[in-house]
């Protein structure tokens, strides 16, 4: 039985928090423990949390992708997963999402390294921004293979209720926390999915419990800054994409920024983040875990050191 370590980041959502740990306590296959990462919510979440619970609390609010690097360095190091179970903390699993995740990474092909859910909104439909495609240039017969399990391979997915193989975070590392929001996912199974491959599990259902149903391209606001310059730092310079994919996700990128902007209702909040995020990523490079969290305790630092690549 392989131990699979769910780990949930948390930021100023304690409701929602202690909603998705219950429901995570709750799975006919339990999980063999949590990693709860609090990214210094203005209310440490500890006293929320219980027994039996690996809790870290950072000193600043490093985002998705710094919690989720502290996260996994953490199931890896202090409780020795096989298998690591991401997810935010407004993501709220059904029973069964755990058991139907192994059920098809049982069945899988051995190259088979990331394990995603079918993640819906409050209503049952399908949440667009956590919808992957069908992996590009998947066979026919690799499909009809993965659908006779309830399955369909991918190239990428969110954070949002995906289990990754161990063998693959000690192989490619960990997130890159520098990207703090956006992106962060995308590139990390991107990076992984290049050499394996991975499946969605359409009887593992989550709810993704967002303020409003739609993709990220909804007036993101501000935050459209990570959007553009962690983007770039992806299509420049690392490895998760083919030269082709770079030229095809670099166009859809110009097509994604250019209809985020038109829908949007305060254009010069846009048209700033693409000014400072098209700066940032011409001007640097993300920077090593360990420095980005070097403000973290002592042990962790060494850890995020470890996974260094």
């Amino acid at each position: 039985m392989p131990k699979v370590i769910a780990v949930v980041v948390t930021w100023n959502r304690p409701d929602l928090f202690v909603e998705g740990l219950a429901a995570l306590r709750d799975q006919s296959r339990p999980v063999d423990g949590i990693v709860v990462v609090d990214n210094f919510s203005d209310e440490s979440v500890e006293p929320l949390v219980g027994d039996g619970v690996h809790f870290v609390r950072l000193p600043r609010n490093t985002g998705g992708a710094g919690g989720f690097a502290v996260g996994i360095e953490e199931a890896m190091r202090a409780l020795d997963a096989d298998f690591v179970w991401l997810m935010d903390d407004d993501t709220i699993p059904t029973a069964t999402a755990l058991e139907e995740l192994l059920r098809v990474q049982r069945v899988a092909p051995s190259s088979a390294r990331v394990f995603g859910s079918q993640v819906v909104w409050t209503d049952g439909r399908n949440h667009p921004m956590n919808t992957p495609r069908v992996r590009p240039f998947a066979t026919p017969r690799s499909i009809e293979a993965a659908a006779r399990h309830d399955a369909y391979p991918v190239r990428s997915i969110s954070f949002v209720s995906v289990m990754i193989d161990a063998r693959a975070v000690r192989e490619f590392g960990l997130p890159i926390a520098d990207y703090f929001l956006w992106n962060d996912d995308f590139e990390y199974t991107s990076r992984i999915l290049r050499r394996h491959t991975g499946f969605v599990a359409t009887r593992s259902v989550v709810e993704h419990k967002t303020r409003t149903f739609g993709s990220t391209d909804v007036d993101p606001g501000p935050r459209f800054r990570f959007e553009v310059r962690n983007k770039l730092w992806l299509l420049t310079g690392s490895p998760a994409l083919a030269p082709l994919e770079r030229v095809l996700y670099s166009g859809a990128s110009l097509r994604f920024w250019t209809r985020t902007v038109l829908r949007s209702s305060n254009r010069g909040v846009l048209f700033t983040g693409l000014r400072d995020g098209l700066r940032e990523a011409v001007t640097g490079r993300p920077r090593a875990n360990s420095d980005v969290l070097a403000d973290a305790s002592a042990d962790v630092v060494a850890g995020l050191r470890d996974y260094e690549r």
